[in-house]
């Protein structure tokens, strides 16, 4: 048996034992130095030495299959977290962690561009100790980083402080000095070829970074982009699907809100098929929108709903018919009520200050219908008013030829000539006027009970007596006739009467009305005969004495029924002594002051202007015809 000093076995069983153990790469020389000790021959040292040789290069080999499976592990790992993990900052947390322990650096980190901003920061630290370095901000090209995201290659520098190649900048220096950074490796985040953002590792000492570990940055900076486009994707996913369930929600709501419109619209089709009126519709639609529902004409008179007239109503119905849609008024809500480009009217909702649009079609589809309606009632009206028309002709120009006939004719037309009616003349003064005042006559009575027609040169309008005084009545008509036609219309009115025979003696007295106002001056006005004074003795139809004093001395008459004065006997000596007040106490025998003093209570009763001519020329008619009358 050879001497273990002349046979490398021992040496090689050494080796081995070194290589199952995973020894450091010094514990192989010792093997090769302990056989020189020994004593070895050269041809045994020669042989230990090239196992050594061999022994380390497996060792290096088995070293680097470890470190590329502990790489492999870390790159499944991080798949895995891709896979399981719906956190973007906890992917990217683990990758920077692992870049930095499987390259071995003291920190690790990425930046991400901020493209509001303009420029990059920091997304990710680990290892880092500075405040300053964790919330530093890059400007695009500026730094390692800028390089690489510039070039699209990864770079490495061993000593930061001194590298030529890129860009330094104050702000970048302090940060890396802060943090004491030396050596620096950064590798391109790559999605279909563009730079998204800069994996980095770094040491605090000089290094030189191995191509293996370029490449492993690498890998990693691969997953980290996936990790940001899949976070990018479930983002734009969850987003697209918010927007699609809120596109679901609005569809839902138009839906339900086209559904309850055609529900209305059947509801208001079949009030129209049976006969409803503009009420019914407003209680209807009232009903529909939870709320309080009034329809006024094209004046804003209410034809159903609220009495009152809302302020502003005419300038929401013109922007309504502007728009073509309801429209916001106040707490309201106004929508016009058109035929054409003819406003009807208009149709006001209160209650309800938050319309939604369906709500809101509702009601513009109300208006439409009302509008049919006040078409259909305009146009029955227009014939019946025709027919009837031809009735107050008849009766105006032979009154007394058929009185009974003409009585019956009326019955039979819905008009009960026995009953009072009032007489109205309305005159334009000139032929263009006159021929828009026929129809807008027959607005003005659209709704009542009166009639209308063309007679001579003016329009004459029958209305059931009310109780409404006739001059009141006169004004009233003169006034909304003239909105009508846009010109003035002069109205005057003949006493409530019965009868043929005096309805046409009333008609006459209303034309003398309409002279008289021209004489005074007073055209586009509207009067009765008691309206015009002593001149309303002259045209009025029975001469009423007794209403024209009880006008002109009214007051003066009841203070000396109340007080047992003499103003009115004071009143006719001033006149009489041709308004001398020396004269007048000796008339009525007693002192000036006397007379003063009750012509000033005249003055009070009657207004200042009782002295004026033509207000003076009234009283001393009206004190003539008391005389005359044999009142005291």
């Amino acid at each position: 048996m050879n001497d273990h000093r002349t046979s490398s076995a021992p040496a090689l069983r050494r080796l081995l034992d070194l290589l199952a153990t995973g020894a450091a790469t010094e514990d192989f020389a010792d093997v090769l130095a302990e056989a020189r000790r020994q004593g070895a021959p050269a041809q045994v040292l020669t042989e230990i030495d090239d196992a050594t040789w061999q022994a380390l290069r497996v060792h290096r080999t088995m070293r680097q299959h470890r470190r590329r499976e502990a790489e492999l592990t870390a790159l499944f790992d991080t798949a895995g977290d891709l896979a399981a993990s719906r956190d973007l900052d906890a992917v990217l947390q683990a990758i920077v962690r692992r870049a930095r322990m499987l390259l071995g650096t003291d920190t690790a980190y990425l930046t991400l561009p901020d493209e509001e901003a303009g420029d990059t920061y920091m997304r990710v630290t680990d290892g880092s100790v500075s405040p300053i370095f964790q919330t530093l901000r890059l400007s695009l090209g500026d730094g390692l980083g800028g390089l690489v995201a510039q070039t699209s290659r990864p770079y490495a520098t061993p000593d930061y402080r001194t590298d030529e190649r890129f860009r330094h900048t104050g702000k970048i220096d302090e940060g890396v000095l802060d943090e004491g950074l030396v050596a620096i490796i950064g590798v391109p985040l790559l999605l279909g070829g563009r730079v998204i953002g800069v994996l980095f590792a770094a040491d605090r000492s000089a290094r030189a970074f191995s191509p293996d570990e370029v490449a492993l940055l690498c890998t990693l900076a691969a997953h980290a982009a996936i990790a940001l486009d899949t976070a990018k994707a479930l983002a734009d996913t969850r987003a697209a699907l918010s927007e699609l369930a809120t596109a679901n929600e609005v569809i839902r709501a138009h839906s339900a809100a086209v559904q309850r419109a055609e529900q209305a619209h059947d509801r208001l089709t079949d009030l129209v098929l049976r006969g409803a009126e503009v009420p019914d519709v407003a209680a209807e639609v009232a009903g529909l929108l939870d709320g309080e529902v009034a329809v006024h004409d094209a004046e804003g008179d209410p034809l159903t709903g609220r009495a009152a007239v809302a302020e502003g109503l005419a300038e929401a119905a013109a922007a309504s018919r502007e728009q073509a849609r309801a429209v916001r008024h106040g707490e309201d809500w106004v929508c016009a009520v058109l035929a054409g480009q003819e406003l009807l009217g208009s149709m006001v909702l209160h209650g309800r200050p938050d319309l939604d649009d369906g709500d809101r079609r509702i009601l513009e589809r109300a208006s439409v219908v009302t509008a049919l309606l006040l078409l259909l009632r305009r146009s029955v009206a227009e014939t019946e008013n025709r027919v009837r028309g031809e009735l107050l002709a008849d009766l105006l120009t032979a009154p007394d030829r058929d009185p009974a006939g003409l009585v019956a004719r009326g019955r039979r037309l819905g008009v009960d000539l026995t009953r009072p009616h009032l007489v109205l003349v309305a005159d334009p003064g000139d032929a263009p006027a006159r021929e828009r005042l026929a129809g807008a006559a027959a607005r003005y009575l659209f709704g009542s009970r009166g009639i209308s027609a063309e007679h001579g040169e003016a329009v004459v309008l029958l209305l059931p007596e009310d109780g409404t005084p006739p001059g009141a009545a006169a004004a009233r008509a003169a006034e909304r006739l003239a909105r009508l036609i846009g010109a003035p219309v002069t109205v005057g009115a003949g006493r409530p009467a019965a009868g043929p025979v005096a309805l046409a003696a009333a008609h006459a007295e209303g034309v003398r009305c309409v002279r008289g106002l021209r004489v005074l001056g007073r055209d586009g006005g509207g009067a009765a005969a008691t309206d015009l004074g002593f001149l309303g003795v002259l045209l009025g139809d029975g001469h009423d004495v007794e209403a024209f004093v009880r006008v002109a001395l009214g007051p003066l008459l009841e203070y000396d029924a109340r007080r047992g004065t003499e103003l009115v006997r004071t009143l006719r000596a001033y006149f009489d002594c041709g308004g001398s007040l020396t004269r007048a106490k000796d008339a009525l025998h007693v002192h000036v002051n006397t007379v003063v003093q009750r012509l000033d209570r005249v003055e009070v009763l009657l207004g200042r202007d009782w002295n004026h001519p033509e207000r003076s020329l009234e009283l001393q008619l009206a004190l003539r015809l008391q005389l005359l009358s044999g009142s005291p």
